[in-house]
Formats: structure tokens, C-alpha cells, sequence
């Protein structure tokens, strides 16, 4: 599904093509909150090419991207040692400071290359817009990992009061990848930390957050990493333990829980994005999906096909 306005803002702010002309935007000191829109970047006379100081920039606390590897900031200090920064960073002005939008890598870089000045654009933009573009840029980029990704999101969803559906449509993701990047958060800070460092994937962990208890999910994430279980084997051994009820680390006692049953169970969970638990006995049972606010219940309610009208 084509969606103009994410394009356009992102062209607005990186300098892109104008797509039409638009009347000469208000100052900050002139614009009013109810007038101007939740997430504006507004164009000005400064579209020019500037060089500033290395040290007035900072970085922006909406950055999603937390990690930085050395080696690949090495190399791009060599390369833009010789050939300069050819594409401009993209900043906006707050007062005693240059705040970063787009480029902290080539800024980290060029401290490393010992620059003292630097290109830039300036722009305005307002807290939310500077997340979501910066969120855009990086996802278009694949620079963010996991868990960078589902904070970015948590963040448009708890800080701007954003639902699933509005968050990817602002990214350009499917309701379905928004709901289970933000199902990551749930995991232990040491899972996190796994995703992180690129020794679980996606796959692994959405698997593993079908077992009800952190030390559960601890215990089969270090199973998964010491014998490097891929995607379907994880499934396997989840199946087994949630049907054991037991802890991965010891002894399997007699299963109380059919495997189909907590196999179609994984299957919900996934469909739905959120714990679901299937009691099922004779042809008779339960199904129980688990929701956490409002949104997160017309979302479910969404997937079935219930409205609330």
C-alpha cells in the first residue's frame, strides 16, 4: 500500500525533490500548537549547504540507533579522510547546540577522521518528527538491530501516543511486524542482550516468548546458543518443555500437555501477537488472548473481524 505521506516527509526532510508549492511556513516564535500538525518538519530559507563546527552538533536523544561498530566507523573516518563527507548531515537548531536528525555515523566518523567543520542542512522538526524519520532512515538502511527497532517503536507508541497500526504506517511495516518487534521487549534483559549481539534471531526469540516464565526462556535460549538449534529445532524444544512444564536444565517429567495442542498454541500466539493460552480436553476447552490496553484489544479485535460499532 502506497504511502505518500511518509515519503514526502522523509523527501522534506533530507532535502528531497519538492513535490508542490506550499505557502511560506510560519516561525517557531509565529506557529501555535493547534495549528501546526503533531509531526512537522517545516521547510525555510536556509536549504543551502552550510559548513559548521564539528563541536556545535550533538547527538539526538531520539536516535534509535544505540550501537556504533568500530570497525565499520574506522573505516568510513579512512574514507572520508580522503574523500570528504559527501553527503551532508542533517541537523536542527535548539537553541545553544546543533541537535543531529540523519547522519550520526558520518558525525561519530568524522571525529575519528580529526575534522573540524562539517556539511549540513538545517531543518526544523518538531521531537516526534525527529524519531520517526530517523527510525525511517535506519530501517531503509538496516543499521538497527532488534531490539534498537522494537525501542524505537515503544517509543512513537508510549511518548506520542502513536497506536500499532499509525507506528507502521509510519515506518512503512505491517501491523503484524510492529506488534512482534514490540513483543521483544518482554524478554529478560539477557535475551535482549543476545538479540543485540546477533547470537539469537527474531525467529528464535518469538519462539522462545511462548514459554511462560523468564527462567524458562533463559534456560532455552542458552540450550538454543550451545547447540545451535536453528528456528524449527527451537520449535521443537518448546513444544517439549511447555508440554514437560519444566525447567530446560533438568530432567523432563511425564508430559500433561499434548504437543499438537501447544504447537497450535505457538501458532496463535504468533497470529495474534500476544500471549495466548489454549486449554483444550475431549473436544472441549478454552481459548484465552491476553491484551494490555485499549488499542492492543481493537487490534485483536481487528484481526478476528469484530468491530466496535
Amino acid at each position: 500500500m502506497a504511502k505518500p505521506a511518509l515519503g514526502r516527509g522523509l523527501g522534506a526532510l533530507l532535502g528531497g525533490a519538492p513535490t508542490a508549492a506550499k505557502p511560506p511556513s510560519p516561525s517557531p516564535a509565529q506557529a501555535s500548537p493547534a495549528s501546526a500538525p503533531s509531526a512537522a518538519i517545516v521547510a525555510d530559507d536556509r536549504e543551502r549547504v552550510q559548513r559548521v563546527p564539528l563541536n556545535r552538533i550533538q547527538p539526538c536523544a531520539f536516535q534509535p540507533r544505540k550501537d556504533f561498530a568500530p570497525e565499520a566507523l574506522q573505516e568510513l573516518a579512512d574514507s572520508i579522510r580522503e574523500q570528504g563527507i559527501v553527503q551532508p548531515l542533517i541537523v536542527r537548531d535548539v537553541g545553544h547546540h546543533l541537535e543531529l536528525i540523519a547522519g550520526e555515523r558520518r558525525w561519530r566518523a568524522a571525529q575519528l577522521a580529526g575534522l573540524t567543520e562539517v556539511p549540513v542542512i538545517l531543518r526544523e522538526a518538531d521531537d516526534r518528527a525527529v524519531l520517526e524519520l530517523a527510525l525511517i532512515e535506519n530501517l531503509q538502511r538496516e543499521n538497527l538491530n532488534p531490539m534498537e527497532e522494537a525501542l524505537g517503536y515503544s517509543q512513537l507508541v508510549s511518548q506520542f501516543q502513536l497506536t500499532q497500526e499509525e507506528v507502521a504506517q509510519k515506518v512503512g511495516k505491517s501491523r503484524a511486524v510492529v506488534a512482534n518487534a514490540l513483543r521483544l521487549l518482554k524478554l529478560p534483559a539477557a535475551l535482549q542482550s543476545y538479540l543485540r549481539e546477533n547470537r539469537l534471531s527474531v525467529g528464535h526469540a518469538k519462539v522462545i516468548l511462548g514459554l511462560p516464565t523468564d527462567r524458562e526462556q533463559q534456560g532455552a535460549a542458552e540450550r538454543v546458543i550451545k547447540d545451535g538449534l536453528n528456528v524449527r529445532q527451537t520449535e521443537g524444544l518448546v513444544a517439549k518443555l511447555q508440554a514437560r512444564g519444566t525447567d530446560p536444565r533438568k530432567p523432563g517429567k511425564t508430559p500433561i500437555r499434548d504437543a499438537n495442542i501447544t504447537s497450535l498454541e505457538g501458532k496463535l500466539r504468533e497470529r495474534f501477537g500476544t500471549k495466548v493460552q489454549l486449554r483444550y480436553a475431549s473436544g472441549k476447552g478454552a481459548l484465552e488472548i491476553a491484551f494490555f490496553n485499549d488499542d492492543d484489544l481493537e487490534r485483536i479485535l481487528q484481526i478476528v473481524g469484530v468491530t466496535t460499532d
